[in-house]
Formats: C-alpha cells, sequence, structure tokens
C-alpha cells in the first residue's frame, strides 16, 4: 500500500532559485514533447515516443533540472495521451501555461538519493541536498520511500509530499443481516444529515470570510498591475484564500475521521455536486461546503480499515420516498419537511438519509 505524509519545508535562497528552475524546466520539457508529438502525430497519424534528453542539447539550461523530474514529465505525458485515445471524453493533452503555471514537480527515490533525517529535521533531496523540514508525523520504520514532491502555493511556502510504501494486510469487515450501516444525505445549508439524525453543520469559511476577501479584491483592482504594491496586496488576497481552504480541509478531514472510526459502512447518494451548484444557482454555498471532498476522503479512509462506502444511484427517490411506509410522494425543494397520510412527520433530510441507508444496506447484501 501507498501513503503520502506531506511537510512543510524552508530552503535556503540558492535551493529556492534551483526549486523554480526545476519548475519552469518541467513546464518547458512538456511544451516541447507535446509540440514534437502534436507534429508527428499530423504527419504520420501515430504516437511519438521521446525522452527529455532529446532537448538538452538545445537548451541547456535542462541539464540544471534534476533528471528524475524530467523524467516523470515524460511518463505523465505519455499517460496522457494514452488515457486521450483509450477514451476522448477526456480530453486532450494542453501546453502548461508560464503567466499560470503549477508551481510542483516529482522525482524518485533511487540508490538513496532521498533522505529523511528526523534527529536534524532535515530532508536531502537531489540537486537540492539538506533542506530544512518540520516534521510533525512519522513513519513507521518498515516503510520505503517512492517518490517526493516539491511544491509552492500562492503565498510562496513550500512543501514536500512524500510517498510511502508499506505492505499491509486489510481484511474486509464481512457484511451479514446484523451490519449497520449509516446513511447520509446532502444537506444544503450544513454539510450531511446522517440516518441518526445528526446534522453536521458546516461552518461555511469561505462564506465567512467574502467580506473580507472582497474588500481585499477591491484593494488589489486599484493598484498598479505588478508593481509592489500590487504584489503585497496579491499576497494578502491569496493569503485569505488558502486560510479558508485549509479551514475547510481539516473540518471534513475530522468529520470523515469521526465517522470511519465508528462505522464500517457508510451509504451515501451519488451526486453531481458541479451540476448541483449550476442547477440550484448556490455555487458558492454548496462548494462551500466541499462535500465531494469530504465524500472522497470517507471513502479511503473505510477502505484503510476493510469498511466500504456504497454509493446509492443519484436517481434513487430518496427524498420522495416514505422511510415509514414506503409510499412515493413528490414534494417541492422549498418544503423542508416530509409528512405522509401514514401518520409520519420528519425531517426531509432525515427522512432522505434513512431510505439512502436501506437501499445502501440492500445493496451491500446483494
Amino acid at each position: 500500500m501507498n501513503i503520502a505524509y506531506k511537510y512543510r519545508i524552508y530552503p535556503n535562497k540558492d535551493q529556492i532559485v534551483l526549486i523554480e528552475k526545476t519548475f519552469g524546466c518541467c513546464r518547458k520539457v512538456w511544451n516541447l514533447m507535446l509540440g514534437d508529438k502534436i507534429s508527428y502525430y499530423e504527419k504520420t497519424g501515430k504516437q511519438l515516443l521521446t525522452t527529455p534528453a532529446k532537448y538538452k542539447r538545445d537548451y541547456p539550461f535542462l541539464k540544471e533540472a534534476d533528471s528524475l523530474a524530467l523524467a516523470n514529465v515524460q511518463l505523465n505525458l505519455e499517460r496522457a495521451c494514452d488515457n486521450f485515445f483509450r477514451d476522448r471524453k477526456i480530453g486532450f493533452p494542453r501546453y502548461k501555461s508560464k503567466k499560470h503555471p503549477k508551481k510542483s514537480y516529482t522525482t524518485n527515490m533511487v540508490n538513496g538519493n532521498i533522505v529523511l533525517d528526523f534527529e536534524n529535521k532535515t530532508i536531502k533531496l537531489p540537486k537540492l541536498g539538506h533542506i530544512k523540514a518540520v516534521y510533525h508525523r512519522f513513519p513507521d520504520n518498515e516503510w520505503k520511500v517512492k517518490s517526493v514532491t516539491v511544491s509552492r502555493n500562492a503565498i510562496n511556502q513550500y512543501y514536500v509530499s512524500v510517498l510511502f510504501e508499506y505492505e499491509a494486510s486489510i481484511d474486509p469487515v464481512k457484511a451479514d443481516q446484523n451490519s449497520i450501516v449509516l446513511g447520509l444525505d446532502y444537506k444544503s445549508d450544513g454539510l450531511y444529515t446522517d440516518s441518526e439524525g445528526y446534522c453536521a453543520g458546516m461552518p461555511h469559511y469561505y462564506l465567512k470570510a467574502q467580506k473580507k476577501s472582497a474588500r481585499q479584491q477591491r484593494k488589489l483592482s486599484k493598484k498598479v498591475l505588478h508593481s509592489n504594491n500590487w504584489y503585497k496586496q496579491q499576497y494578502k488576497v491569496n493569503k485569505t484564500a488558502i486560510k479558508v481552504s485549509r479551514q475547510r480541509r481539516d473540518f471534513l478531514h475530522k468529520q470523515s475521521k469521526k465517522i470511519a472510526n465508528s462505522y464500517d459502512f457508510v451509504s451515501v447518494e451519488d451526486i453531481d455536486m458541479k451540476a448541483l451548484s449550476q442547477s440550484l444557482k448556490l455555487g458558492k454555498a454548496t462548494m462551500d461546503n466541499g462535500y465531494g471532498m469530504f465524500i472522497n476522503m470517507l471513502s479511503y479512509k473505510l477502505e484503510a480499515k476493510g469498511g466500504r462506502l456504497i454509493r446509492v444511484d443519484r436517481f434513487f427517490p430518496s427524498t420522495q420516498l416514505c422511510s415509514n411506509c414506503g409510499k412515493i410522494k413528490k414534494i417541492p425543494l422549498s418544503q423542508r419537511v416530509y409528512s405522509c397520510g401514514c401518520g409520519i412527520f420528519i425531517d426531509r433530510d432525515y427522512n432522505s438519509a434513512i431510505n439512502i441507508t436501506h437501499e445502501g444496506k440492500r445493496l451491500l447484501l446483494s
């Protein structure tokens, strides 16, 4: 199995220069190889297999970058092209922008070229040497380093994501009639309502920071483009956005971990969150919930302990179905309470979560 730990690093000035050069070299190699692939395919109708070494003679500055980082660019491009020809809906690879580039690269462990020194709080990387690092979690002694991804965020903070490989045998939890399944229904003004009646109130970090963010962006619009004051204000805008992102991610990790620790089987509705936000014209509130991210976190945390996330079809009438008698009754979105002739009077989302639980258990045992 593989697991990744992300650590903050503090490179010196020379290391920062080399990291930024490597970012640029990776982008350059991607664009060169992609251009040659397109030209070759237009002429012959076949895919071209090329390597970064081909371009080092014409572009000597590529020799300064980590060769393994450039090799990973080649592998990523080959994978992107293969995915396109396998399924055209995925889309063809695009050129990487110099104005808005992706600030990251990946290097691999080869002959001990990557060393994590927990005692001295440093990490050794190819071409960069030892870099000061902050270790907040530690791998087991049996874990082996596979690769490291170096990245920089919008406020010039550098990180390394270390991918470890380890052997583990996970026995799947066996499902039977007595298995407890927790049902979760998406809640627009929260995060979810479960089949036990609990509602996780999403703090809505983005909406809370919206006034501050708008005020900062108004100030940014009045600055001279690319002036020193413009960069300073842009830093403040980015800092607010990153803080919101971290708050949301922290909340979702805690909620998903709490559920994964308590239940082996969780049933959710397979919802297209992007389509939902567009159809209801509630894009800000819907995306601020981060429900799709929450489901992904919950999925891999359940799998790590042998559990399972059950996805109920999005067309299953969980909202219209009475959880008591099974009668289907269409109710408008504005009606937040579900009432039925059988005498049930229940919260709409709670009723839906119960139905998702029943359907999830049926799918689990089928």
